[in-house]
């Protein structure tokens, strides 16, 4: 073997399975999101003694697009935990790649580090290389879309470069935006 291939191999063996910041998709992957929905959330815990947990928890989330498609803004209000997050996507029309940013409303800061990806067909993967916790990661958001009015995403983190270990997972059933959604945000 060539010293081409084996480095190939070797480079194919230091990322969790699937990891890629090449995924491409397009301008109308999340047309499907706009409106409200209702959503559980299934979130990972860990107490301060390291034990790990879930929590379950109610959110409406509302999204709407701009720029003809190539923005979408959706805003995710979780009662429970009194405090919400915004999530904006970019379209990057020549790399035909989403970038997707959080923010959340306990730190008011545009997380710095997006995923990239997009979506084939019903499922859409999103990657990331960034720190949590002061710990180099990589970050995967998976997207499923089951069917008109059903979803699941889910977030997942690998320390080791081999695993994925999920953390957040959350399920959505399309709600009635007039009801669920004032001026594109969720009633409170």
């Amino acid at each position: 073997m060539s010293i081409a291939p084996a480095l190939l191999l070797l480079a194919a063996a230091t990322v969790p399975p699937g990891f890629t910041m090449e995924r491409t998709g397009s301008i109308d992957d999340f047309a499907y999101f706009e409106g409200g929905w209702n959503t559980v959330q299934h979130r990972e815990v860990t107490a301060p003694d390291g034990t790990k947990s879930w929590s379950d928890f109610p959110a409406t989330l509302c999204a709407q697009a701009y720029l003809g498609g190539g923005s979408t803004v959706d805003e995710l209000w979780m009662p429970q935990q009194k405090r919400a997050g915004l999530t904006l996507r970019l379209f990057d029309r020549e790399k035909r790649q989403w970038s997707v940013y959080w923010v959340n409303s306990v730190t008011g800061r545009l997380d710095p580090v997006p995923v990239v990806g997009g979506f084939q067909g019903q499922r859409g993967e999103f990657y990331a290389q960034d720190t949590v916790n002061g710990r180099p990661a990589k970050v995967r958001y998976l997207w499923t879309l089951k069917d008109r009015d059903h979803a699941r995403w889910e977030q997942a983190l690998s320390f080791d470069d081999k695993t994925w270990e999920t953390n957040w997972i959350a399920d959505f059933t399309r709600g009635d935006a007039a009801r669920l959604c004032r001026s594109g945000r969720p009633v409170r």
